[in-house]
């Protein structure tokens, strides 16, 4: 699977722009700031009906402009697939496969799997627990359909157990019996999301592990480690011991929506312990474990996004992640950096086919192929 073209019109900070690719390395190269990765978010929206970066579809609209559209052409399994994604302002996102609309967005996740190495990943190490949340939910749900409809679902009754909880505090009145319909539900999503979420870490964590291993040159040792309320107890009984809290905080304080993933360098906090380029060599190790357990269950690679993943690490360790990345193992792979020398010098020693993509905004925004 690769993407033979993109095109863009008024998305962030393009007005019109239109690339066609190389099945294996593109690099696109400018200044901070000037739309590198603007570029890869378009390709990601395209696969997964969101912006990696921002969440509110209507801000990646150009300024002062009242619509987005999105087309990527692909070859998939020998078949070529057109993808189309339009918004207005104040209107319903539109997705389309070969000019036919998707009626649910879940429906599209999955078809072309991808996978993204941003700056913004250090929210995994970082941030709080929603953070890893979400990565496992990504992952799992590009190859797993039914754990996509069970995740929202569940979600739903969530909002709806935690919206019977702010009525019975705010009227001073409880019911029992409307409880426990909503636990049933979440009991029995809950319980499926969660064997799911188990059977990937445990899956996940060798893979992780020897990625770790080879960029760091085998000098750390790192764990990835799957924590859940259930664990040792039942999901029932969990709810069943909260209500009396729950009924006090007015929202649901067990389930799967508070589990966590734990990382860890030499058995410390990787947040406390790791130095910014363990981290990253974490993270990187991390995404392209992701890639490899993708390309398993579908039966064909990714597209693989490295947006400034060369920030805080040597030119050694650069050049490991590159001829890494550049192995058959892997297919179509985009890659942003503001020194074409650094990339170009890597990529001809090693040999490997490549795009190189000038972005220039002195003038107008232009992205210009090197020939």
């Amino acid at each position: 699977m690769y993407l033979q073209e993109l095109s863009l019109i008024n998305f962030k900070n393009y007005s019109q722009t239109e690339l066609e690719f190389s099945p294996k390395i593109n690099c696109f190269i400018g200044q901070n700031g000037v739309g590198k990765t603007n570029l890869l978010d378009a390709i990601y929206y395209l696969s997964m009906c969101k912006s990696y970066l921002n969440p509110i579809d209507s801000q990646n609209i150009k300024y002062n402009e009242e619509f987005f559209v999105l087309q990527g052409d692909y070859l998939l399994k020998e078949k070529h697939e057109n993808i189309y994604c339009g918004l207005k302002k104040n209107r319903k996102k539109q997705f389309k496969r070969n000019k036919k609309e998707y009626q649910k967005l879940s429906d599209h996740i999955g078809l072309l799997p991808v996978v993204m190495i941003s700056p913004l990943d250090n929210s995994l190490i970082l941030d709080g627990s929603d953070e890893r949340r979400k990565f496992m939910d990504s992952v799992i749900s590009q190859y797993d359909k039914v754990y996509l409809d069970n995740l929202i679902r569940y979600n739903r009754a969530l909002t709806q157990r935690n919206k019977l909880l702010k009525d019975f505090y705010q009227s001073r009145t409880f019911d029992q019996d409307a409880i426990e319909i909503w636990d049933d539900q979440l009991v029995a999503l809950g319980e499926k999301i969660y064997n799911v979420r188990v059977k990937f870490v445990e899956e996940l964590i060798p893979i992780f592990q020897e990625y770790y291993t080879r960029i760091s040159g085998n000098k750390e040792q790192v764990k990835l480690i799957y924590d859940s309320q259930l664990h040792e107890s039942e999901f029932k009984g969990l709810l069943n011991d909260s209500v009396k809290k729950d009924r006090i905080v007015q929202h649901t304080t067990v389930g799967i929506h508070k589990d966590d993933l734990i990382l860890t360098l030499e058995d410390h906090p990787m947040k406390k312990a790791g130095s910014q380029g363990q981290q990253k060599t974490y993270l990187v190790s991390l995404k392209l474990a992701q890639f490899d357990f993708i390309k398993e269950i579908s039966g064909f690679k990714p597209i693989l996004l490295l947006d400034d993943i060369f920030d805080k690490f040597d030119k050694i360790r650069v050049r490991q992640i590159i001829e890494l990345v550049a192995e058959n193992h892997f297919g179509q792979i985009f890659i942003t950096d503001t020194s074409q020398d650094r990339l170009e010098e890597i990529l001809k020693e090693i040999n490997i086919p490549h795009y190189i993509f000038l972005i220039d905004s002195t003038d107008s925004l232009q992205v210009k192929k090197v020939e």
